[in-house]
């Protein structure tokens, strides 16, 4: 079952990538008391989530925040170094990057994938959704292959 608007976000271990490594956190304590933007990738470095998706984010991050974000993230199932790294290389200060090196995250929330014939094993799908006190207030799923209504530019329209 896919998590829906209304739905409080699943409560799994995920790790959030810092200077210092990877520091684990609890979803539920983790979004607890905010609104975050959260985006989904199904894969840090690949060529939509780099050119597109996070940089969307990393410009529209002022605006967001502006609108009553408290914090921008980003989740792939990637291991924390991968997302440090993607962040490094990327993004910015302003998006925080949890890696779901699991999947459980994706799988929990019903929006993983199957990207075996890619070479890619299970993922992510792409979306965004605004989570407020841990509760979904919007979810944006993009079709396979589409890269519209996931976009940071998206959100901010529905805000």
């Amino acid at each position: 079952m896919t998590i829906a608007v209304g739905d409080r976000l699943p409560d799994v271990k995920l790790l959030k990538a810092t200077a210092e490594g990877p520091e684990q956190v609890q979803a539920a304590d983790y979004f607890a008391g905010k609104t975050v933007a959260l985006f989904a990738v199904p894969g840090a470095f690949t060529p939509t989530c780099s050119a597109k998706h996070l940089p969307g984010f990393v410009e529209k991050a002022e605006e967001l925040k502006a609108k009553g974000v408290d914090e921008i993230v980003a989740t792939s199932v990637n291991d924390a170094f991968v997302m440090g790294a993607w962040k490094q290389s990327a993004g910015s200060d302003d998006i925080t990057m949890l890696a779901d090196g699991n999947g459980e995250f994706a799988k929990e929330t019903g929006l993983d994938a199957d990207f075996t014939g890619f070479g890619m094993g299970h993922r992510s799908q792409r979306y965004s959704m605004l989570v407020e006190d841990g509760v979904v207030k919007q979810l944006n799923v993009e079709a396979p292959g589409d890269f519209s209504v996931s976009s940071a530019e998206h959100m901010l329209g529905q805000m």
